[in-house]
């Protein structure tokens, strides 16, 4: 029951969110509507593939990280995972019920529940480490390169980041914050909680001995979000153009950060708010960048749609082989 309120009051808040954007951005609406209906069909079909380029490599990033556990799953079937939880983050706020839906396809297949779910959570890290260093690299040119000083809290807000990440990573391989967490939950009402932490630990603990592997798949995510970014710049393109390459490196990471905020269904209105207030910081015309958004989030939705129909063949033929998300030896 909780988590159907849960569900019916993100669906209001996206609603209430598309409302809020269309009503601030009402004298756009016609040059929007115009300029979507004369986009570059060809360029958009690109994008799509571009997109769908992205989504492999980040699959490939995950199954790189999966390489420090002793059971792992093929590339095949971590493509199919990544899939289904693309899918899901247009079903679910933000990325976190992609990510679950990754999780518990994996702990399906490896019946490693632990390993599982410390492969998802080092995944993002590192994905979104890599996300924020291009941002970082991005902002320092824009400022310091192309005398753009009026943006420098961007450099803040993307060093800042990078810290976060780069600390809450290193917490995760500690094995001194990890034995406080141990006692804390030993030591607490969250004693029901051990076994499961104690699995946890022990799954993060994998990790600290393979550094190549972390930096390779830190790598791989340098790629996906070149794809990413190259999506957005072809699809500006689409519209007619006149947003700089450099630009879309520094906003696409940084509106993937804010777009991770749980409080719209698919990031629905909220990504429809955020690009035009960060693209609107180097002179894009708000109408454009309305219509980027929208774009976007169309070719997010049509490029998720294979991940719905693995799903339902996952559903359909639980008992199948690896193609069909189901580990060989259940």
């Amino acid at each position: 029951m909780r988590r159907h309120i849960v569900t019916i009051l993100r669906i209001a808040i996206s609603v209430a969110l598309i409302a809020l954007v269309l009503y601030l951005y009402r004298a756009h609406l016609p040059a929007v509507a115009a300029s979507l209906t004369s986009a570059n069909l060809a360029l958009v079909v690109l994008a799509i593939l571009i997109f769908w380029l992205a989504m492999g490599i980040n699959g490939v990033k995950w199954w790189v990280l999966l390489q420090a556990q002793t059971e792992s799953a093929p590339l095949s079937a971590i493509l199919n995972f990544t899939f289904v939880g693309f899918f899901f983050n247009n079903l679910l706020p933000a990325n976190i019920g992609g990510d679950v839906m990754r999780g518990y396809g994996l702990a399906r297949y490896t019946d490693q529940s632990a390993e599982a779910a410390a492969s998802v959570v080092m995944d993002r890290i590192i994905g979104l480490a890599a996300y924020m260093s291009v941002a970082t690299v991005a902002a320092l040119v824009t400022v310091f390169v192309t005398g753009r000083s009026d943006l420098q809290i961007l450099v803040v807000m993307a060093v800042g980041a990078s810290m976060v990440l780069a600390a809450l990573g290193a917490m995760l391989l500690s094995r001194r914050v990890r034995s406080l967490i141990d006692r804390l939950v030993n030591g607490t009402f969250l004693r029901r909680l051990a076994p499961m932490w104690e699995s946890l630990s022990q799954a993060f603990e994998s990790y600290r001995t393979h550094g190549k592997t972390l930096l390779l798949a830190f790598a791989v995510g340098m790629g996906g979000i070149a794809a990413t970014s190259l999506v957005n710049y072809v699809l500006s393109l689409s519209l007619g153009g006149g947003i700089p390459f450099l630009h879309i490196l520094l906003f696409t990471p940084l509106i993937a950060m804010v777009l991770i905020i749980p409080i719209s269904i698919g990031g629905l209105g909220l990504s429809q708010g955020v690009y035009p207030a960060f693209y609107g910081l180097v002179g894009v015309n708000p109408a454009f960048a309305f219509s980027l958004s929208v774009l976007m989030s169309a070719v997010q939705l049509f490029c998720s749609l294979p991940g719905g129909v693995l799903w339902l063949r996952w559903r359909r033929r639980p008992n199948d082989d690896t193609a069909n998300v189901t580990p060989s030896h259940a």
